[in-house]
């Protein structure tokens, strides 16, 4: 029985070589956008977490005086104040995609630049922006007595990571779709509002009567919230979050967007 030769150093090293520039690519990108959205005037790059600290801070206000807590010891300002972080990383990376390709026709003279390129800049913009800004409001709260530290901090780690996973594999859907069609950028925004209450940032699956419970449990976003909540506080519960679950359809997602990349990335014409 023939047996396949294992890869030889010159594909490992090719491999490694295409990463690096995959990286540098990235990278590059990265700064530009940061550089172009926040420029230097003003506190300059650091709006990129003064933004998104703002509307969590906002968040935050509007709980202070809410001194109930809710089933396990999870008190309010926490509990809103967490969820409303995570989902901005959605927001922003959803809502940014609409138009992207467009503001960005100019990058894609460049042969080593691609829209995927792009959006994993933005993507990764946003979401450490909002991240450094959970950080830095949690434990705030923390230490003036708001809030307990995180109780599992990989899992909420892990949900974070999905999250952005989530958003930016919807973001290539978003900038494949719109790209031409302006009828459907126009829907975008209304469409995150509406995810908003129905996100699971602001409720917990168990207090969802039955059936809407199990029809909730298949969208991802509410998974992913509760997965945060089992990261942040002791009485999270695994009971209604699947990691496997998750993955595929973070997957399958991904794998969507990356095909009608493929198909819009035929219509592009550069003059």
């Amino acid at each position: 029985m023939a047996t396949q030769p294992a890869p030889g150093p010159a594909v490992r090293g090719g491999f490694l070589r295409g990463l690096r520039v995959q990286a540098n690519v990235v990278g590059a990108l990265l700064m530009r956008e940061l550089h172009t959205r926040y420029g230097r005037e003003n506190i300059g790059y650091l709006w990129m977490i003064g933004e998104p600290l703002t509307f969590a801070g906002a968040i935050a206000i509007l709980h202070s005086g809410h001194t109930t807590e809710y089933s396990g010891g999870m008190n309010a300002l926490p509990f809103a104040t967490l969820g409303y972080c995570v989902f901005i990383i959605f927001r922003g990376i959803f809502n940014r995609a609409e138009g992207a390709l467009e503001a960005n026709m100019p990058l894609l003279y460049h042969k080593m630049v691609t829209v995927f390129d792009i959006m994993l800049s933005r993507t990764l913009l946003e979401g450490c922006g909002t991240f450094v800004c959970l950080v830095i409001i949690m434990s705030l709260m923390t230490s003036l007595g708001f809030s307990q530290p995180p109780e599992r901090p990989l899992y909420l780690l892990l949900g974070v990571f999905f999250m952005i996973w989530f958003s930016f594999s919807a973001s290539l859907l978003i900038v494949a779709g719109t790209h031409d069609n302006r009828l459907l950028g126009r829907f975008v925004h209304p469409f995150t509002y509406i995810m908003m209450p129905i996100s699971g940032a602001f409720y917990q699956m168990k207090w969802i009567p039955k059936p809407y419970q199990d029809w909730l449990w298949w969208w991802p976003m509410t998974q992913i919230f509760e997965l945060v909540r089992y990261g942040y506080f002791r009485s999270g519960i695994t009971t209604y979050f699947d990691l496997s679950y998750l993955t595929c359809s973070c997957l399958i997602l991904m794998l969507l967007g990356m095909l009608s990349l493929r198909i819009v990335r035929n219509k592009v014409h550069l003059s």
